[in-house]
């Protein structure tokens, strides 16, 4: 795992020790990003269920002002906090160790919206549904926004929930990844 491109690209990442994660490969987070970026000028992400917060710290390489990591796991929470310690990005992070619904709750309560909220929850543990019913009735996201889902090809998310839109599923074999915008 590394960052592929910005500031810090070609610098390693360190994985979550143990199989309780399934960290995004490089394939697929280059395609991410090639989808909704390449780069960018400013603007906050979410990644839920962050893992070792690959994908948000690739945000932060391309250009995003700050991301915010949440993840239930310890382990999680720790190779995070290794990772943005080594590229030296404490300034642009927050992380926490909580669920995925009390950190939308919390950001919520701070008046926070996302220009992209990463989900990559654990497969078949969590519904894609309830995270976007949650996020639209909590106001997180503006005129714009993307959420970008990672998930098993099996698994059919809806064509929209409310003012979000699917505009893109790409298969990368065994994972589905849909991308919604926020019209």
């Amino acid at each position: 795992m590394r960052v592929i491109s910005g500031k810090w690209k070609g610098h390693p990442l360190k994985a979550v020790p143990g199989k309780g994660t399934r960290p995004t490969t490089d394939k697929v987070k280059e395609a991410i990003f090639q989808i909704i970026g390449p780069y960018f000028e400013g603007g906050i992400g979410l990644d839920l269920f962050a893992g070792s917060g690959g994908l948000g710290i690739e945000a932060i390489s391309r250009g995003a002002e700050k991301v915010i990591f949440v993840d239930q796991q310890s382990a999680a929470i720790a190779t995070i906090h290794k990772n943005i310690k080594q590229l030296n990005m404490e300034d642009q992070t927050e992380v926490y160790r909580t669920d995925a619904f009390r950190a939308l709750k919390a950001t919520a309560k701070r008046e926070l919206t996302f220009d992209w909220i990463f989900l990559d929850p654990p497969y078949g543990k969590v519904s894609f549904e309830k995270l976007f019913e949650t996020i639209l009735e909590l106001q997180l996201i503006q005129r714009g926004s993307v959420v970008i889902c990672e998930h098993t090809p099996e698994q059919v998310l809806p064509e929209a929930m409310g003012a979000l839109k699917l505009y893109k599923s790409v298969n990368y074999n065994a994972i589905q990844v849909s991308y919604y915008q926020y019209a």
